[in-house]
């Protein structure tokens, strides 16, 4: 479904723009994907909207066919975030060890405490911590919105998959520019 609006209360959430997956393959360019959240961070920094930026530590320690996408034993900078960012002291820092930046991190929680009623999530990747997190936000009820052009996956195949298949189902979807036309 097509961006229709932009709630008055809404977060931009940034999942894991972050030095450790800027040096992972990635079907689109890192940098493209940052630069387009940098716009979107402008603009809700300038409207005084919140924005979280969430990195990941780790993961959960469970065993899967697939494993994990980060690595177990990680360097000591991989979770620093990217500094095109530009962390703010009123930004929301989340620190997850799961796909989703609402397990048990206390976001909604949050999030609620600010009236919060819609999410524009990006980063990376599509089909982990974007698609996680957005299927957690709109469970928790809020309004989720995804541009699509400011997120990325280790696989093109899995990226399209949540575009086509997933992301219609939970959330609207459009671009950076469809968002910022709606601010």
């Amino acid at each position: 479904m097509p961006i229709t609006t932009i709630d008055p209360r809404t977060a931009l959430i940034v999942i894991d723009l972050q030095q450790g997956v800027a040096e992972m393959p990635l079907a689109h360019p890192f940098s493209v994907v940052t630069e387009r959240t940098v716009e979107l961070l402008r603009a809700f920094r300038e409207r005084g909207l919140p924005v979280v930026l969430v990195n990941v530590a780790g993961s959960p320690s469970g065993r899967t066919d697939a494993g994990s996408s980060a690595p177990r034993s990680l360097p000591d900078d991989w979770s620093v975030l990217v500094p095109e960012l530009d962390r703010q002291p009123e930004d929301i820092l989340v620190t997850k060890y799961a796909r989703s930046a609402f397990t048990a991190t206390g976001l909604a929680e949050r999030l609620r405490e600010l009236d919060v009623t819609q999410v524009v999530i990006t980063g990376v990747a599509t089909a982990g911590g974007v698609e996680s997190t957005a299927r957690d936000a709109h469970e928790q009820g809020f309004n989720v919105t995804l541009p699509v052009d400011a997120m990325t996956d280790s696989q093109l195949a899995r990226h399209e998959h949540s575009i086509t298949t997933v992301f219609p189902r939970i959330a609207e979807s459009g671009t950076t520019r469809d968002v910022l036309e709606k601010l």
